[in-house]
């Protein structure tokens, strides 16, 4: 875990709710290996071991110093968070408060606004959530990424859960990556945020309050950042730290029985927690007295164990996504030649699982590179990896996707994450009809995934016109009426045609499903003003404002 200045807190993997899931290990980077291939720190020499001390940096502090320090924020600084007299929090409030942490966090260059890591995400945490009978229907989860290579994941309230690239990148197994997602998962369903902010009252809404603060703070000053986040007393830190860790206990207990009903590897919690517990031997010792009363890693491993020597063996294989989000997390986090360095060394020294995998991430850095020509004469390599690997059976005969590729097979093998990325780097060739014939063909087969609806409608805008863009946005509207992304492409569209009712409105959708319903409210008065609708059109519009006014003032009465 990364520690504060004094090398005395351990933040590693923090979460909002409790105490970190890592208790006393560091914030380790990203392995450099090829994902797949074990990370092995038991022989690192001592100089690399002082290399990996001096590049260590300061986590986001969320959850662990909401909970041990109650700082002192200047008020212009804070979110509004509610009512301050209340000593419980109701799941609205908690989601409310989630949505303002996440306008800031949005806000920040680190947060990676990337459709198919987060679908993925969104993914596996709903097998996780379905598999169990842990969640009440009304819980809202949303699952996103941040571009950091620090080993983090914490849970926001509402429902709110954030993993850092270099966490996805370390996990070695999906099974290891769901036993971080259902700890955090069980955090959330067990109402520990609520049950915290119960007992910590308006120091911790203060606390809360400096989360979003601490998050976007330590990426451009690391020092300041801690500097808002450190200083309490030793007898406020340890009692808090008493407080959570029944929370920790109750997290790793819920979330294993989470895991193993979604029919995930339970091993892969444990091996996840012991690997990290290697690397944390670096900084054991520099830990002070007060802190290690707090419940250790090895503790929490053994007990972990003895659950699961009664279950029987589970070999789970990795699904083809997780192993492509991986693939597509490296080639976005290194530098552009870099990472395609990178890739063409693994594939031409072939240390890899699956060939398809490395070629995927090798065009998304060629892409990145602007070396839009290698990147579609790599296609053909990425398909015919494809069909040499047998270990998929999502089978397409006669699946088209450009020329190129249609004149080499007659079956192809089909995934949504492929197929978008073949689109891009068509389109980034200069050839649109065979990025728009791959679209189209694919949204046939994979209507759901987003990235590609997105991609298309930017497209068509870019392409063939703000009418053809808004024609398939609003189709799309239709089965995901809650989608901010398609209401900002629709927003963009109606910009493009000058109609300006229509944007303002579908911007006031935007706010709206943002939790920011006074921003929602200006959007409609501006779009009102700007009318040249129809009477029904206005009707509409004008019975729109009067609801988003309701929930601006109940918003206004809960501060």
């Amino acid at each position: 875990m990364c520690t504060n200045p004094l090398s005395s807190l351990p933040i590693h993997v923090a979460i909002a709710l409790s105490a970190p899931i890592f208790t006393g290990l560091p914030c380790i980077p990203p392995p450099r290996c090829h994902p797949g291939n074990p990370i092995r720190h038991s022989g690192t020499s001592p100089a690399k071991r002082h290399l990996i001390d001096m590049k260590l940096r300061p986590l986001m502090a969320i959850a662990i110093l909401p909970m041990l320090f109650a700082v002192p924020v200047p008020a212009a600084e804070l979110p509004e968070l509610g009512d301050v007299s209340q000593t419980t929090i109701s799941p609205r409030q908690e989601r409310e408060l989630g949505l303002k942490i996440m306008s800031e966090i949005r806000a920040d260059r680190s947060y990676m606004d990337d459709a198919e890591v987060a679908g993925y995400l969104s993914n596996l945490g709903n097998k996780l959530i379905l598999g169990s009978n842990e969640a009440h229907p009304d819980q809202e989860f949303e699952f996103f990424a941040l571009h950091d290579p620090t080993i983090n994941a914490f849970a926001l309230p509402g429902g709110f859960m954030g993993f850092n690239s270099g966490l996805i990148l370390a996990s070695q197994s999906e099974s290891e990556l769901a036993g971080v997602m259902s700890h955090e998962i069980a955090h959330v369903t067990q109402k520990h945020l609520a049950r915290i902010i119960a007992a910590q009252k308006y120091n911790m809404l203060k606390s809360l309050a400096a989360m979003a603060l601490a998050i976007l703070a330590s990426r451009s000053n690391p020092q300041a950042a801690q500097a808002v986040l450190v200083g309490s007393q030793a007898a406020l830190i340890q009692s808090q730290l008493n407080f959570t860790r029944d929370h920790e206990k109750e997290a790793d207990r819920i979330g294993l029985n989470i895991l193993v009903s979604a029919g995930l590897d339970p091993q892969g919690m444990t091996e996840f927690f012991e690997r990290l517990q290697k690397a944390s031997r670096f900084h054991e010792n520099g830990a002070p007295s007060y802190l290690r009363t707090h419940p250790i890693t090895h503790e929490r491993i053994a007990d972990i164990e003895n659950r699961t020597q009664t279950m029987s063996y589970r070999q789970v294989p990795d699904s083809l996504d997780f192993q492509l989000v991986r693939a597509k997390l490296r080639a976005l986090t290194e530098k552009p030649l870099d990472a395609v360095k990178f890739f063409d060394s693994t594939l031409r020294e072939k240390r890899y699982s699956k060939e398809a995998v490395e070629r995927y991430g090798l065009i998304h850095a060629l892409l990145r590179a602007r070396d839009y020509t290698r990147a579609d004469s790599e296609l053909i390599n990425l398909y015919k990896s494809l069909e040499s690997n047998g270990a998929d059976k999502t089978l397409l005969e006669n699946h088209h996707l450009g020329k190129a590729i249609r004149i080499e097979r007659k079956i192809s093998q089909s995934n949504a994450m492929i197929e978008t990325l073949a689109a891009r780097v068509k389109l980034a060739a200069g050839d649109k009809a065979e990025a728009f014939d791959i679209y189209k063909e694919a949204l046939k087969t994979f209507p759901q995934h987003r990235a590609l609806s997105y991609d298309y409608a930017d497209a068509l805008l870019r392409h063939e016109g703000a009418e053809a863009a808004i024609k398939f946005v609003n189709q799309q509207l239709q089965f995901t009426p809650n989608d901010i992304r398609l209401y900002k492409l629709q927003a963009q569209s109606y910009e493009a045609l000058g109609n300006l009712m229509a944007q303002h409105r579908a911007l006031a959708e935007v706010y709206s499903r943002q939790g920011n319903y006074s921003a929602a409210v200006e959007q409609l008065q501006i779009a009102l003003r700007n009318s040249d609708a129809d009477f029904y059109e206005a009707s509409s519009a004008e019975a729109r404002l009067r609801e988003l006014r309701e929930l601006a003032a109940e918003q206004a009465k809960s501060k």
